[in-house]
């Protein structure tokens, strides 16, 4: 499955995704054209295979963006027909806060979990808590996980969470790659965040893809 970047911007700019393969070249296409193109059939589970079943946790400190995150995962997808905000300021809420109570304060309580088809495999998605009153829905969530997002904030860089969450995916050794969202943000540094990596986490950390500016300029 061809690794894929995200980038998250406000409502009022345009969200693009750029794609790389090393056997063909694809032109830069529009993430919504994608979105068009991708109508979920709850059929298509039904014929996947399980070795084509995965289940993709996405985890990070409070306030990250995880759910933000997995509201464009289930756009682009096509499991979903249209992105909410998180805090429900529409009415709505974002689709993996299901309490009430998630949508007022715009944070996760508990686990979600959801699927997808993406090129015939199933997705499993789990959103998970990012506050550490909530700690053991990440647990839950990682004992069954196959791979992980580990969502860092651009501006905030590494937080506390970010290492309690770190040893949790090594305790239940799951594979995860991370992703620096809210590059739009004040004070937002994707340099700063790596090195934040490799100097306070110890991890060998390296760009996938490269953002563009940053702050306005993104």
């Amino acid at each position: 499955m061809m690794l894929r970047s995200l980038v998250q911007r406000s409502s009022k700019r345009p969200c693009y995704l750029l794609t790389r393969s090393t056997r063909q070249s694809h032109s830069i296409r529009c993430l919504s054209q994608t979105a068009a193109s991708q109508v979920f059939n709850p059929d298509d589970m039904a014929k996947t295979k399980v070795e084509n079943i995965r289940n993709i946790g996405v985890s990070a400190h409070i306030d990250s963006g995880k759910t933000t995150v997995s509201e464009r995962i289930l756009f682009y997808g096509g499991r979903i027909d249209a992105i909410h905000d998180v805090k429900g300021k529409d009415g709505v809420g974002a689709k993996m806060d299901s309490m009430e109570l998630e949508k007022q304060r715009g944070i996760t309580i508990k686990s979600a979990a959801t699927s997808l088809i993406w090129k015939g495999n199933q997705l499993n998605l789990i959103d998970t808590p990012g506050h550490i009153d909530f700690t053991v829905e990440v647990e839950r969530a990682l004992r069954v996980l196959d791979g992980a997002i580990l969502v860092l904030c651009a501006s905030s860089g590494v937080q506390t969470q970010t290492y309690t969450v770190l040893r949790q995916m090594k305790r239940y050794n799951v594979p995860f790659i991370t992703f620096i969202n809210k590059m739009d943000r004040y004070a937002a540094n994707a340099d700063r965040t790596i090195q934040q990596m490799r100097d306070d986490m110890g991890l060998n950390a390296a760009f996938l893809y490269f953002p563009i500016g940053a702050e306005r300029t993104f």
